[in-house]
């Protein structure tokens, strides 16, 4: 599956500077005023997944190879949406535009400016949790304008009608669509209006560079959580400016920097962890001569819609999949081994799959 972040946030809060740093390359316009990201940037990301390298390097001794097989990592798709700005729901700033793009992304990152900078313009932001409680109101207000329309239709389906009206009354009181319980007849009748807050969030916390390191991150994240009233989970802190220098650096480079700040793991890497958790993701694996590949599955999909993330015609072709833990595919280092010490398991389709299962799945003509 794909999965894409929206960057959101109010003008001059890092956004960009974040967004050209996980693309490793200016690939958007990181300028010191209001609205410098017209049209949303979108980049593909890989996920930094060490397992990867480790699986080419025993396919390359268990099938003989000369070099490594191509490596191919799982992907996000990263969308840097325009600062908004108070009013944006009724189309202030570059308002609806931005809030449409939003739309179409998985989950959301706020980016909360949690570093004072006399030098850089502050457009319309106040404190952290005004800034967080601006961009929540207006998605929320942008929620209402889309519930009202829909129930202004006579013909309205009562299921839809039904989960419309609870949406509604959890808006008007404050509460994103996020919060909202609905049976799943509601889900799959309300589901073609992709509600803006019912989007699951990442809250990145954008801190000075001396602000970077383990305690310190450990210590923001615990005190804006409890600022902005959302879980420490939803929390990751980041420097974007850190982060735009280790994008300059050698991949040796970069682990050299971030064990100098006593980290073991890049903004990049935490930011992606916390949007696989929050829309419940794991990864599958599968390796060879021709490649080796990380999958992104939804937790709790079975073997066979597994299969099918590699082709569509695998769902209905399944067969059975041979399967064997990460651990143990590097314990006995491949699949000769794992089968040779009984590691190798035979599941059928309704097996549920686990992150970091390697995987070879039997697909009938």
């Amino acid at each position: 599956m794909n999965l894409s972040v929206g960057i959101v946030g109010l003008p001059n809060v890092g956004k960009s500077t974040l967004f050209n740093a996980l693309l490793k390359k200016q690939q958007a316009l990181a300028a010191n005023y209001p609205f410098a990201t017209i049209e949303p940037n979108v980049g593909i990301v890989p996920v930094p997944d060490s397992r990867l390298t480790k699986l080419a390097e025993i396919t390359k001794q268990e099938e003989k190879m000369d070099s490594f097989p191509p490596i191919k990592a799982a992907t996000v798709e990263f969308v840097d949406i325009a600062g908004l700005v108070k009013g944006a729901s009724e189309g202030a700033g570059l308002g609806n535009k931005f809030l449409s793009h939003i739309r179409e992304v998985n989950a959301i990152a706020h980016v909360v400016r949690a570093f004072e900078d006399e030098n850089i313009i502050k457009e319309g932001a106040v404190d952290p949790k005004s800034d967080y409680e601006t961009i929540e109101t207006e998605l929320m207000l942008s929620d209402i304008q889309t519930l009202q329309k829909v129930l202004e239709n006579r013909k309205i389906e009562p299921q839809k009608k039904s989960a419309a009206e609870k949406f509604l009354a959890a808006l008007n009181n404050g509460k994103p669509a996020r919060t909202v319980t609905l049976t799943e007849e509601e889900k799959e009748a309300i589901k073609d209006l992709w509600l803006l807050s019912s989007k699951q969030e990442i809250i990145v916390l954008n801190v000075a560079e001396t602000d970077y390191n383990p305690e310190s991150i450990e210590k923001i994240a615990a005190e804006y959580a409890g600022i902005l009233g959302v879980e420490k989970e939803k929390c990751v802190v980041i420097c974007a400016k850190i982060e735009s220098e280790l994008s300059e650096l050698t991949e040796e480079e970069q682990k050299q920097y971030l064990a100098d700040l006593g980290l073991t793991a890049s903004g990049l890497e935490r930011l992606i962890q916390k949007a696989y958790a929050n829309l419940g993701l794991i990864s599958f694996l599968t390796c060879g001569e021709k490649e080796v590949r990380a999958w992104t599955i939804k937790k709790d999909s079975t073997a066979q819609l597994a299969a099918g993330e590699i082709h569509t015609d695998f769902i209905k072709k399944f067969i059975k999949a041979e399967i064997v833990g990460y651990n143990d595919f590097v314990a006995f280092n491949g699949w000769k081994g794992a089968r040779e010490n009984g590691k190798a398991r035979q599941e059928g389709r309704d097996y549920i799959m686990q992150d970091g299962d390697v995987v070879e799945f039997k697909i009938g003509a």
